[in-house]
């Protein structure tokens, strides 16, 4: 009986073993066996190995030149001239420079000297096929754009949005999702990196486990207990056996939550997961293969954790072959009120309480949205639901109470009537005079810009300067040092 396939063929697009002895293709067939590489055509005659090449029906090229090299060249620069864009990796049993110049100067990608070596081997391979699949995703990606649709919609159901970057973003998840490349999702708290991650794994066709382990908290011993398992007797207290969630994520995918927080010792062990597909089972010394699926995610800057020597450069650059940056709540406000609405039907469906019919929910939504309006959300998303669910609890008969939603952000109930903070308005046009000086051309000092920016963040947060201060990018202390210092009369 047949093993159970857990993921797709990998490559997309099959390795074609050109011209090697029946020993020497047993051999690589059984590296890339180990390796998660299934997707092979090994005994094929020379006829019809030019066919499948001039009908690109190959994806990558492993050519043994033979003992006639002569007659291998010959055959490397048939494929070059029927397929160019198909990179060959040849196996010659000469070492000398001319042949290997020769061989590139033909089209070759790269060479292996016989006797191969399985690791030159697979490393050559490995790196052939990650630059493949960079190009097959970008060609993807660009006729994903082109079309303007999502081959699978409802992959991304869960999360709400009308916003063009996010669906953006469901098109470049859509053509990496089937890579055995990292994926490395950031952005902050609460924006739905895991309903990201989950739309990765479901959109790969992989039928394995989706699998998510926070890794921020662990130390090394843990993170190595949880990952890679460990043998009866590894340590004290180990008195079973546990297959560690890699084994839980065969043929499917694993997320790698808060990655940015990762001992220093665990990013070792991550790397070489990632460059070998090996790990080692806690008290073992045989190596371990995965054909899980790694995704990352993570809050924190990691070019500036890099820079500060917190996290491993090497690390970082694997993880990040596929990078899906999610924007802030804030900005996209558009999607609040459709967010408000989603939550405000799912709280008030769990909680039993009446909100009866579309218009009336859709009104509710809208309402909360104005209310909100100011708010910055720095627990974006999950802030949101979480502000929601509490408004419909206390809600009486399906009426919000949105002066007690505002008071718990810190929203400020009733503004000052005095103009003090507000930003002047422009009888003629309507505008604040900045708006008016921008829309007409002229460039005002930066002294004047900055003033009127802190009067109009100031009048939008009503009052608030924490939330000012959100919505001009900088510190409450560094506003309220503005503030002091438009205070001081001017020397001119």
């Amino acid at each position: 009986m047949g093993k159970k396939r857990d993921a797709p063929p990998y490559p997309q697009s099959p390795i074609l073993i050109e011209g090697a002895d029946e020993a020497l293709r047993a051999r690589i067939e059984g590296l890339f066996a180990r390796s998660g590489i299934d997707n092979v055509l090994a005994s094929v005659d020379p006829r019809q190995a030019s066919s499948l090449v001039a009908g690109r029906e190959v994806g990558l090229i492993l050519l043994d030149l033979g003992s006639s090299t002569e007659e291998g060249e010959d055959r490397l620069r048939g494929f070059s001239r029927a397929a160019p864009e198909i990179p060959v990796i040849v196996m010659t049993d000469a070492s000398d420079t001319a042949t290997v110049v020769r061989c590139m100067q033909a089209g070759a990608a790269d060479y292996v000297v016989k006797p191969v070596d399985e690791t030159r081997l697979f490393v050559s391979v490995w790196n052939a096929l990650a630059s493949l699949e960079l190009k097959w995703e970008a060609e993807d990606f660009r006729d994903r754009i082109l079309e303007g649709k999502l081959e699978r919609p409802a992959v991304f159901a869960n999360i709400v949005t009308r916003d063009e970057r996010m669906h953006g973003l469901f098109k470049y998840v859509e053509s990496v999702a089937r890579s055995r490349q990292p994926v490395l999702i950031t952005g902050e708290t609460g924006t739905g990196k895991e309903l990201f991650a989950r739309a990765v794994h479901d959109s790969s066709g992989r039928t394995g486990a989706f699998v998510a382990v926070n890794v921020g908290g662990l130390d090394d011993g843990m993170f190595s207990d949880s990952l890679f398992g460990h043998k009866k007797g590894a340590y004290t207290g180990a008195d079973g056996q546990r297959a560690g969630l890699l084994k839980e994520a065969a043929g499917g995918t694993i997320l790698l939550d808060e990655i940015g927080d990762l001992e220093q010792r665990s990013q070792i062990k991550l790397l070489r997961l990632l460059q070998e597909g090996e790990y080692y089972t806690l008290g073992s010394d045989s190596p371990q293969r995965s054909d899980a699926r790694v995704v990352a995610a993570t809050t924190k800057d990691l070019k500036t954790a890099v820079a500060t020597g917190n996290f491993r450069s090497d690390l970082f650059y694997r993880l990040q072959t596929h990078p899906l940056a999610i924007p802030p709540l804030r900005s996209r406000p558009g999607d609040i009120v459709h967010l408000a609405r989603a939550f405000l039907e799912k709280s008030a469906g769990d909680l039993g309480l009446p909100f009866p019919g579309d218009e009336s929910a859709s009104a509710c939504a809208a309402k909360l949205a104005q209310a909100l309006a100011p708010y910055s959300f720095p627990g974006n998303v999950r802030e949101l639901e979480s502000l929601v669910h509490d408004a419909v609890t206390g809600s009486r008969g399906g009426k919000l109470d949105l002066d007690a939603l505002r008071a718990r952000v810190g929203l400020n109930l009733d503004p000052s009537p005095e103009t003090e903070g507000r930003p002047s308005i422009d009888e003629a046009s309507g505008l604040p005079p900045l708006a008016r000086a921008l829309a007409e051309g002229r460039i005002p000092t930066i002294d004047a810009a900055e003033r009127e920016l802190v009067r109009m963040a100031i009048h939008a947060a009503s009052g608030n300067l924490s939330v000012a201060a959100t919505m001009l990018g900088i510190s409450r202390q560094t506003l309220y040092n503005k503030l002091k210092e438009q205070e001081k009369p001017s020397n001119n």
